[in-house]
């Protein structure tokens, strides 16, 4: 039998809807609801609104005042028990007199991990954790990927019509997909901290990779962009060197004048060779990591798409479906060399497939081997 009610749900899922509302603000710090509840009402809510402001349980329990003694707190992630730019949130929990806290899910932050649930438990209060524990999780794939493996989450945006096409032979690529599935990527941008593209994508389309109009949350935060260019190819005119959100170059190139001329117009450029004329591409996202950056979108094309994904370092494919055809002679959707015998396929699982305008949006979590 199971030591959750069904109120405890409902809380619960409450709690994981506030937590929603920070998904473009709070990077790089995990989003988190809260709901406080005393007599089977609720007496206080609160999400994690921007990283540096209060947490989820500081707005829930100033919402619930004096009501919170005796309560029941409902937080998505276990308290913080250590002093970052707020105060400990179970010293908060402690100190208003909460009788129980549920938790959907242990942090996986090395400086908390436990601690938050015990420190809480250890002051009389009962605790429990584990609540919608895989919804809790979803909410922060990139948060509790860099915690545990110390890199970022990694997802993958395609368009390709319905014979798997990118683009036409001669390059021509604008537009596959309609207005409605263009503007849902502005949504992944936006919650992602890093943007990574190809040396060959910004020689070919001199995108400019920013979030292009507001969206809810109050969401004004241009992702990073980071650009993988083996020779330092990058011409310092780019679009994406004019733009908000700041440009990283990594490279497998230690030519000074090149890294000079893109420095002057506004680059950061990293030294991260691989062999010959390679960026180290687990290296990136080891940088990436040190920089606190959770999710990234990897928008870039065939070849480094497929590499990405046969060196196994993307977590998930968000392909845009578009309902045309454009010919075997066009452009596939990954580059993948030495895919020759069925036992060398890559698995998907489908998690996501819905409409998106005229289009069908494709969500996948790559089979990790």
């Amino acid at each position: 039998m199971s030591e959750f009610s069904a109120a405890d749900y409902a809380y619960m899922a409450r709690a994981l809807q506030l937590a929603e509302r920070g998904l473009y603000t709070t990077t790089p710090n995990p989003r988190v609801g809260c709901v406080i509840v005393k007599d089977d009402a609720v007496v206080g809510e609160g999400w994690h609104e921007i990283a540096g402001g209060p947490h989820a349980e500081v707005h829930a329990l100033a919402q619930a005042g004096a009501q919170a003694r005796g309560a029941t707190a409902y937080v998505t992630l276990e308290p913080c028990s250590h002093h970052g730019r707020t105060p400990p949130c179970a010293d908060a929990l402690i100190t208003a007199g909460v009788s129980r806290v549920v938790a959907a899910m242990e942090d996986p932050n090395p400086l908390v991990a436990g601690a938050g649930l015990r420190h809480v438990h250890e002051a009389g209060i009962a605790v429990a954790s584990g609540l919608m524990q895989a919804q809790a999780e979803a909410l922060n794939p990139g948060f509790i990927r860099r915690m545990r493996d110390e890199r970022p989450y990694v997802r993958c945006k395609l368009a390709m019509s319905l014979d798997g096409r990118t683009a036409m032979a001669s390059g021509e690529s604008k537009w596959i997909t309609g207005s409605d599935a263009r503007e849902d990527v502005q949504r992944l941008r936006a919650r992602s901290c890093a943007i990574i593209t190809g040396i060959g994508t910004v020689l070919a389309d001199d995108p400019n990779l920013t979030v292009r109009f507001p969206l809810p949350g109050g969401h004004e935060r241009q992702p990073l962009r980071v650009v993988l260019d083996p020779r330092l190819s990058m011409p310092e005119t780019s679009r994406l060197l004019k733009q908000p959100g700041g440009v990283l170059v990594v490279t497998a190139c230690d030519e000074t004048a090149a890294r000079q001329q893109l420095e002057q117009a506004g680059a950061e450029v990293v030294h991260l060779p691989h062999g010959l004329d390679r960026v180290d591409l687990e290296g990136t996202l080891a940088l990436l990591s040190t920089r606190q950056v959770n999710e990234v979108l990897l928008e870039t094309g065939a070849t480094l798409s497929g590499a990405m994904l046969q060196a196994g370092l993307v977590d998930e494919l968000v392909i845009y479906m578009a309902p045309l055809l454009m010919g075997d002679a066009a452009r596939g959707l990954f580059r993948l060399p030495g895919l020759e015998r069925m036992e060398q396929r890559i698995e998907l699982n489908i998690t996501d497939l819905r409409a998106v305008g005229k289009d069908w949006r494709i969500t996948a979590q790559v089979v990790q081997k």
